[in-house]
């Protein structure tokens, strides 16, 4: 392999830097010159100058080959700064780096690295450089991250000796607990299982990369006549596959309908079941169609219905019915969302399931707000809307916003239900009617820290706006656009409450044009100006309050017609 040569300036700076930033021996700092400047650069995976201030140079040296295989593109960065005594001492080595680290630093974004290259690192720091544990660890971390490399997949955590004797490979805790379930498949081994993949989603993939979910599986299958040997098995699937929905296959999708279908009694079994559930359909389409047309949103709807009094399970039935309503997934055109909430309503009455279910736990925060949430995915159609008031959806959700306006979280599930059901002309008057207004703008200002309630509250207004300029004169008289102005304040830098309300300002404008004075006597021209400048998603909704409150505004035309010919 042909190496890089270097002068024998660069030889005696390097020495240089050696001696007078560590207070190396001379004849150590030689040693490491030679050591590192004699190895080709497609080898050389570390070597990082940074001149900032006092010049701090970071070398990382001796990786074994697979390291370097993996890591050869990762040669250095070289950054000088504004310390003029030490950049002209290490102009040279910068020049003689800078075509490679230029040419390669657009490379260093993405990387990723193997669990073995990553406890490769580690062992050498202790091996080597005689660090102790908890040190190697952190220099390992800073080695790669300096790099760009993503450690989100990497167990950042010291290798530990396995209990068994007979095994004398050092390796982490989630693969000998998997090691154990390859043996003897015990139900303590499969809950240390369990336990070791809820620590974190890098343990979680380490074991799948192991070949985790096949043996998970089969653990499953032969313990489903058993309650608490499949409770246990249902726990270890359950972890293993959150964040990984791509491990479920065919038998997997079955032994989970088997087993909400078996153990439809069993609240423990059925919650945990539907948290696997859920786990494989989040981001994943093919895994929520397969579930749905082998019958699973009945299961979810029963469960509910059933275990009414079990607030877990109605939390995870509902945030399952939720998921199904979802689009997530980036890897296909379009999902089965819209129809998917569909079936959940005129085939299976989840509305009146998930309002009979809040009105059976009204003392719980945490419940309330799940329902809430699946609520507002289930308003997709005006008559969905206006089926949830006339089940008493309405009067339930203005309740909560009067009694619990308090909990920041709840309030804003609760507003997000508002905004979606609101799509609805008819129901728009009647949260007017029964006081809406002013439970959102009081709400708003006790949460105007609070930049999800302040985007909420301001859509919220906004929808009530539209098309209805009765319903701006109730929104002016009880200060909702100055709540939306002093949001927009309090949250500059949050483009979802800029976009809101400069929807809302232009909604109560448009149709009441004795408004806009009032509006820009609060500050909206500025505000929206600046959200403009620094927003580019403002570019549309902040250009049009600006032209309806009669503000100079520059619409550029994206194309006359002119300039060209379709005829031939």
């Amino acid at each position: 392999m042909k190496k890089k040569h270097y002068t024998l300036d660069v030889f005696q700076m390097f020495i240089l830097f050696s001696d007078s930033l560590y207070h190396s021996p001379v004849s150590d700092a030689v040693a490491a010159a030679h050591r590192f400047l004699q190895v080709s650069l497609s080898q050389l995976a570390v070597f990082c100058v940074a001149v900032q201030h006092r010049a701090q140079l970071q070398v990382s040296p001796g990786l074994d080959p697979r390291r370097r295989f993996e890591l050869k593109h990762r040669l250095q960065t070289v950054d000088a700064q504004t310390d003029l005594r030490w950049t002209r001492r290490a102009e040279m080595f910068c020049k003689a780096q800078q075509s490679q680290s230029t040419k390669l630093r657009g490379k260093m974004s993405k990387r990723r690295i193997t669990q073995e290259t990553f406890d490769a690192a580690v062992r050498e720091n202790m091996e080597e450089f005689e660090m102790d544990p908890d040190e190697a660890l952190r220099e390992a971390v800073e080695q790669f991250e300096s790099q760009g490399v993503d450690l989100t997949c990497i167990v950042k955590a010291v290798p530990a000796a396995s209990a068994d004797e007979k095994q004398e490979e050092q390796t982490h805790e989630v693969l000998q607990a998997l090691d154990s379930l390859r043996i003897g498949k015990d139900i303590k081994d499969i809950k240390c299982f369990t336990e070791q993949c809820s620590l974190g989603f890098a343990q979680r993939y380490l074991a799948a990369q192991k070949d985790a979910y096949p043996i998970i599986l089969s653990y499953c299958k032969k313990s489903v006549e058993e309650q608490e040997a499949v409770l246990a098995a249902l726990s270890a699937l359950a972890a293993l596959t959150d964040g990984q929905p791509d491990l479920l296959d065919a038998e997997g999708q079955q032994f989970l309908l088997d087993v909400l279908n078996k153990y439809q009694a069993d609240s423990s079994v059925t919650r945990v079941a539907i948290c696997a559930v859920r786990h494989c359909c989040l981001k994943h389409e093919q895994n929520r169609q397969d579930l749905v047309k082998g019958g699973v949103l009945p299961l979810l709807t029963t469960s509910i219905t059933r275990h009414s009094g079990c607030e877990e399970l109605v939390k995870e039935a509902s945030a399952a019915l939720r998921v199904m309503t979802f689009d997530d997934d980036v890897r296909v055109t379009f999902g089965h969302a819209h129809e998917h909430a569909k079936m959940i309503v005129l085939e299976h009455n989840g509305l009146k399931v998930l309002i009979e279910a809040a009105k059976a736990h009204l003392d719980n925060i945490s419940v309330l707000s799940e329902l809430c949430a699946t609520l507002s995915r289930l308003a997709v159609r005006n008559e969905f809307c206006q089926d949830i008031c006339d089940l008493g959806g309405l009067k339930l959700i203005m309740t909560l916003l009067a009694d619990c306006y308090e909990t920041a979280e709840l309030v804003r599930q609760v507003l997000s239900a508002i905004r979606a059901i609101a799509g609805n002309d008819d129901v728009k008057d009647a949260v007017v009617n029964t006081g809406g207004v002013q439970l959102i703008v009081i709400a708003m200002n006790r949460h105007m820290s609070n930049s999800a309630v302040c985007e909420h509250g301001c859509a919220c207004l906004s929808v009530l706006a539209l098309r209805k300029p009765n319903n701006c004169k109730v929104i002016m008289d009880n200060g909702g656009a100055l709540a939306a102005v002093q949001a927009m304040k309090a949250h500059t830098d949050a483009v979802n409450v800029q976009k809101q309300g400069c929807m809302l300002l232009r909604n109560l404008v448009a149709r009441m044009r004795n408004y806009s004075q009032p509006i820009l006597d609060m500050g909206a021209e500025a505000l929206i100006a600046q959200a403009l400048k620094t927003h580019q998603d403002c570019g549309d909704v902040g250009k049009a309050a600006l032209r309806d409150l009669g503000c100079q505004v520059e619409l550029r035309e994206l194309w006359t017609g002119k300039h060209g010919s379709l005829t031939h």
